[in-house]
């Protein structure tokens, strides 16, 4: 299995409380290869607590996070940032691109780390096939500031795909955009998801972009149940 939560807990205790307010409450899931899975519920469900659980952002109360059945949760900080800049792919609701860099610069930003000069020119022609597969050619030495919000979603996208990773996260991915951006958006992460085999897993408020995926699983009161 690619991914995979077990009796996954989450709760904050009150200031000067005994009282612990439960998020999540004994989920699991399961990721395979190349699967779309979609988590949709009310705001303040838990939806992204989940996500960042799932992607080693924030740690849960009890249970057990495994990325191709390794456990992550006794992994020190350095090998998990390794994981989150290889294994794992992040998109969330804001683009988050960096203003004083062009398009292709931003993209460029998670292969930093590598310090290899063959790697980073791989990546590069990557980044200028990507760039271009998502309709952004035309734009790769712009600046944030001279796209539209749709532009710099699609172009965090292919950030997050930069490193090849084997699991997409995506928090609201559509969550700032008009309609039609947010469907030219949906249907290129459903491609993409063929495309470059890497499983995705999405939190959102729309059923568009969920029914698009897979499984949809309904996160309520804490308990996940799959939907479809």
């Amino acid at each position: 299995m690619l991914a995979e939560l077990s009796q996954i807990t989450k709760y904050y205790e009150q200031q000067d409380s005994s009282v612990r307010n439960h998020v999540l409450q004994e989920i699991s899931l399961q990721v395979a290869n190349n699967e779309r899975i979609a988590i949709v519920g009310p705001s303040g469900s838990g939806k992204s607590t989940l996500l960042n659980i799932l992607g080693t952002l924030n740690k849960p109360s009890s249970g057990k996070v495994l990325l191709e059945g390794v456990a992550v949760d006794q992994m020190p900080e350095i090998q998990l940032a390794e994981l989150r800049n290889t294994f794992l792919g992040f998109v969330f609701q804001m683009h988050h691109l960096l203003p004083q860099l062009t398009l292709f610069e931003n993209v460029m930003l998670p292969v930093l780390p590598r310090k290899d000069k063959i790697a980073t020119k791989a990546a590069g022609q990557r980044a200028v096939h990507l760039i271009e597969r998502v309709g952004l050619i035309d734009h790769m030495h712009q600046y944030p500031s001279q796209l539209s919000v749709g532009e710099c979603q699609r172009a965090a996208v292919v950030r997050a795909l930069i490193n090849q990773p084997r699991l997409l996260l995506a928090d609201e991915p559509t969550g700032s955009l008009d309609a039609a951006s947010a469907e030219k958006l949906s249907t290129l992460l459903a491609e993409l998801n063929r495309e470059q085999n890497v499983a995705m897993v999405i939190v959102t408020h729309s059923m568009e972009l969920a029914a698009k995926m897979d499984k949809i699983y309904q996160l309520r009161e804490g308990r996940l149940v799959l939907g479809k």
